[in-house]
Parts: structure tokens; sequence; C-alpha cells
């Protein structure tokens, strides 16, 4: 690795102080797992990087908001999200996430808020926070502003961030009655990258599914709702006539891209019975 200079400010306020929106060699890490890789492999040279293990304790919290929703530092690690009694009460879909996430030496290490700013399409959390209905709190030199998870991926590796703001808190509002699944197809161990992730949530009663939320990850560029599928599955029975027609629209609509894991018409044969299986897995309370 090249030399670089690295910097460990006490506070968020400090840390984006030192952020410079014109430098692309400048960089924040949190637990820098995936950071590190980068840099052994040549991939990412930085001149700087700002540590940002010794800011203020709340940005580590987890807590419920006045509104019921659930509050997530952007330090938090994942090993903490995992094992949290309120996490499990709020969406219990993201503690069994977790235990097939990497693995618990990462999951010590890693934040939930480098995890998402990464904005590698891979990553197991960003389909299932977006099918919660997840936001995120960024800061910046011109101040605080709340943007909805699904907004926050641009393309392979990209977010909307800009170079001088961060990540500080997740949030996830109240799930009332929903019921949410996430299916990952790893072609090595149980915690590999996938082939393909899908996230479902669903609202439904005994009349069928009043609303949903499917989200495909892994075998896109970036992780993308799927809105014809959710229109195809709103207001029916989960029959499998229903089922077949959304994992067909789940094909059609998403852009599928072949990588080292599969080739593009592999991974569509995968969303389209993936997408049925996770809304099946959904309704069934995710058991």
């Amino acid at each position: 690795m090249t030399p670089f200079e690295l910097l460990e400010p006490s506070s968020f306020a400090e840390a984006i102080g030192l952020l410079d929106p014109d430098d692309p060699s400048t960089r924040p890490f949190a637990g820098g797992t995936a950071l590190m890789l980068m840099m052994k492999a040549g991939v990412f040279n930085p001149t700087r990087l700002i540590s940002l293990a010794k800011v203020e304790a709340k940005f580590s919290h987890i807590t419920q908001g006045p509104d019921g929703d659930l509050r997530i530092g952007a330090m938090t690690t994942l090993s903490t999200v995992e094992h949290s009694a309120l996490v499990l009460h709020h969406a219990s879909v993201i503690g069994r996430t977790m235990k097939r996430l990497s693995n618990v030496r990462v999951r010590n290490v890693a934040t939930i808020g480098g995890n998402l700013a990464h904005g590698d399409p891979h990553m197991d959390l960003p389909p299932v926070l977006i099918a919660l209905g997840a936001s995120i709190v960024v800061i910046g030199r011109a101040g605080e502003h709340t943007i909805p998870l699904e907004a926050l991926f641009a393309g392979y590796y990209e977010t909307i961030l800009k170079r001088d703001e961060l990540i500080a808190e997740l949030r996830i509002p109240a799930q009332g009655a929903r019921r949410t699944a996430y299916l990952k197809c790893t072609t090595g161990s149980a915690d590999d990258w996938p082939a393909l992730g899908v996230a479902a949530s669903v609202e439904a009663d005994e009349a069928g599914i009043k609303s949903a939320a499917i989200v495909v990850s892994a075998a896109t560029e970036k992780p993308i709702r799927l809105r014809t599928v959710e229109a195809v599955l709103t207001g029916t029975q989960a029959t499998d006539a229903v089922l077949r027609r959304a994992g067909d629209a789940a094909v059609e609509e998403a852009e599928v891209i072949g990588d080292v894991r599969g080739s593009a018409p592999y991974k569509r044969e995968l969303l389209r019975v993936y997408v049925a299986r996770a809304v099946r897995q959904a309704l069934n309370g995710a058991a």
C-alpha cells in the first residue's frame, strides 16, 4: 500500500470539516472492512483517511423514536444490531439476515453506516432495509437532511452522498402488521456474497395482499424496488398463478447483470423463482 495520512477526529462535525469535497483521495471510514480490501488490492490508493472510531458515542446507539420508529446510529456495529432486542422486536428479519451476512469477525467490526455508504450491490442489508421503508439521516457542510434509503444508491458501488457528507443515522418506521422475508442464493458458502438477493415485505389479511415492497439486489447494479411486481401482487391472493406472474414480471422489469457468481440468464431464472419464494415466506411469517 502507498503511504497515507491517518486522522482521528473526536466528533462528526470535526470529521466533516476534514473532508475535502474536491479530493477523491480523501476517504472517511468506520470499521474499514471493505476499505482495507480495496487498498490491499490496489483498487483505491488514498492520500488521507479519516477514522470515525472516536466520534460521539450517540452515533453508536440504538433507540426508539417518538413515532415508534427504530433509530440506529451509523457507527453501530453489525454484531450489535444483530443481537439488539429492540431491533429483533422491531424487525426480526434483520436479525435473521445477519446470521448469513459475511462472518462474525466482520460483523464485530463493520458498521451499519459504512455498510450502506460502501454502495456494494451484493450487500444483504440494503434490500432488506429498503423493503422495510428505511431512511437515512445525512450530515454535511450544508447541514442535515433525510433521504429514503432506496434513493441512496446511484449505480455500481455508487451513492448520491457528497464527499463532505456522512451517514449519521438509520431510521426504520414501525412495521405494524407487515411481515418481511429475505432470501439469497449463494454459489459458495451460506455466508458468501449472493448471486441474487430478494427481500419481500407484505401487508395482508384474509382478503389478500393489501400492499407489497419487493426489492432485488446482487443480480442488478444496485438494489432496486420492483414496482411492477408489487402491482401484480397488490389486491390478490398469493396463488401459484399469481406468484408465477410476479416472477415473470420481475424478470421483465429488472435489468439483470452477470458476474463471477452467475450469468445473466442464470440469475434471471433465479429471480423468477426467488420472488415467489420470498413472498410466500413473508406471508407465512418468515418461518
